[in-house]
């Protein structure tokens, strides 16, 4: 029989564009660096593929393993709750309550849940066993009156693995290779507030269910829902949905690759005008085409890696000089979440991460996402911390006069693979045009938007902020930017 891996817990080139260099005022030596608010600290949890909800002013994450952990600014987590035992406290012993899915899953472990409010107030969440060598897994619901429980069980909906019997549709027998795996839920309103749920990994690949928004379960009828992407056992995982109310699309994530420090996880996007699709990367192409080739050996990453738009994967930034610290980059980071603030305006990546040279070990981060011109999301190239924290007011706005310099520049690409992206040394002239390790042109476009053309991979469209780099214990300029080709670039500033 044919297996397949559990979720969570399991580049082309476009062509040159030409870009007529700007007009760019002469370079203002940036001011002296303000100082902070005190120093700027962290509180890290490990929770493996962390979902967030957000309830009142604290953000909660619940991931693999029952662990979950909560924060309200973003930087400092507490850990609330780990570990399928009986002492967890997000439900009255979990061994017992959840017995019958231990039973079908054969082990007594939790991958990746998910956690939202259903129209009646209470939270519902979406639990889910997987045996770990095969897809045989079970997903069920289960209540609370408070985000943080205890929650209760009500009952498993959907099963997978089920070799030699009929599937979910009830009609055709189990197939791993068209079928999900059923794992790795969220659970999302789309913009009118109809309630869904995606989920799947490896396998026949990611599906979606219309659900029920009072009793939490998936609308009658459906099967295993409609299939998104993936399929023939695609190393695609962890989807998650987010709405833009101001691009009025659907951002679908997932995460491509294995999720260990070998694994070469990245995070990548498609886009949808409907929650359940058909999602397209930039070149348009249907993310329902993506799978592995069943004729080639489990776990083809060759054949998936061309679609969808990369966010980020295994990357590191050099030490500029004056810089300090263990140079800063992840590995294999994926299977996130993601929330948009209404009150702010700004999206967040919510995800967990490796590190270079550090194995297993593997922590949450948190980055700023923006909207480029193009209308899709780009990821910021440090981890969050909010202008305030400056004791002298910054500007969100980054000018002209602030962007040219030199540069740390990281091109994630668009393979799948476990080599470090190391950043290169690039300068920004004020006349538009690159030098150093790349070459091309840049152009200031006015509220923050931005486009950099590089003679090695064509026009790359992006956004300019002002980003807390760690190492040089400043807030820097920095830029992210993406082509159609789905390739991004990120750029930190280091110097004049």
């Amino acid at each position: 029989m044919a297996l397949a891996a559990c979720g969570g817990g399991s580049s082309d080139s476009a062509p040159i564009v030409s870009v007529t260099p700007p007009v760019v005022p002469p370079v203002v030596p940036p001011a002296v660096v303000p100082p902070v608010q005190g120093a700027i600290t962290f509180s890290n949890v490990s929770v493996h593929d962390p979902s967030v909800i957000k309830v009142a002013d604290t953000y909660y994450v619940f991931g693999s393993h029952l662990a979950a952990a909560k924060s309200t600014d973003l930087m400092n987590w507490t850990k609330m709750a780990d570990g399928v035992n009986a002492s967890n406290p997000l439900f009255n012993n979990v061994v017992t309550s959840l017995a019958d899915t231990f039973s079908w899953s054969q082990v007594t472990g939790l991958w990746a849940p998910d956690v939202i409010q259903l129209d009646n107030g209470k939270f519902a969440m979406y639990y889910n066993s997987c045996k770990g060598d095969s897809p045989r897994s079970a997903m069920g619901l289960a209540l609370a009156a408070k985000v943080d429980g205890p929650y209760v069980n009500q009952r498993i909906f959907l099963k997978s693995g089920m070799w030699g019997q009929l599937s979910e549709d009830g009609v055709t027998i189990y197939d791993a290779l068209t079928q999900p795996n059923v794992v790795d839920p969220n659970t999302f309103r789309d913009a009118a507030g109809k309630l869904w749920m995606i989920y799947g990994s490896y396998s026949g690949g990611i599906f979606i269910l219309a659900m029920d928004p009072a009793t939490g379960l998936p609308v009658a009828g459906q099967g295993y829902g409609k299939h998104v992407i993936g399929g023939n056992h695609s190393r695609i995982e962890g989807a998650y949905v987010l709405y833009s109310p101001q691009t009025q699309y659907y951002y679908l994530f997932t995460s491509f690759g294995g999720l260990d420090a070998n694994g070469a996880y990245n995070m990548r996007v498609a886009r949808s005008r409907a929650p359940d699709g058909p999602y397209v990367d930039a070149k348009g192409k249907d993310m329902t085409q993506v799978k592995s080739n069943p004729a080639l050996p489990l776990f083809d990453d060759a054949s998936i890696a061309p679609f969808g738009q990369k966010l980020m994967g295994n990357h590191q930034f050099a030490l500029a000089a004056g810089e300090t610290g263990t140079p800063l980059g992840y590995v294999s980071p994926g299977h996130n979440s993601a929330v948009y603030d209404a009150a702010t305006q700004q999206y967040f990546l919510i995800f967990h991460t490796r590190f270079p040279n550090t194995g297993e070990l593997h922590e949450i981060r948190v980055h700023e996402l923006f909207i480029n011109g193009d209308g899709w999301l780009v990821a910021a190239p440090f981890r969050y911390v909010p202008l305030t924290r400056s004791v002298t007011p910054l500007a969100a706005q980054v000018a002209a006069a602030e962007v040219a310099g030199s540069y740390q520049l990281i091109n994630h690409g668009k393979d799948i693979s476990t080599a470090l992206k190391l950043s290169q040394a690039i300068t920004l002239l004020a006349d538009g045009t690159i030098t150093g390790a790349q070459t091309g042109t840049w152009e200031h476009q006015g509220n923050n938007l931005f486009a950099i053309t590089l003679a090695s991979g064509g026009l790359f469209n992006g956004v300019l902020s002002r980003q807390w780099n760690g190492n040089a214990n400043a807030f820097v300029v920095t830029f992210t930017a993406q082509s159609a080709d789905g390739v991004s670039l990120w750029g930190a500033r280091t110097g004049n």
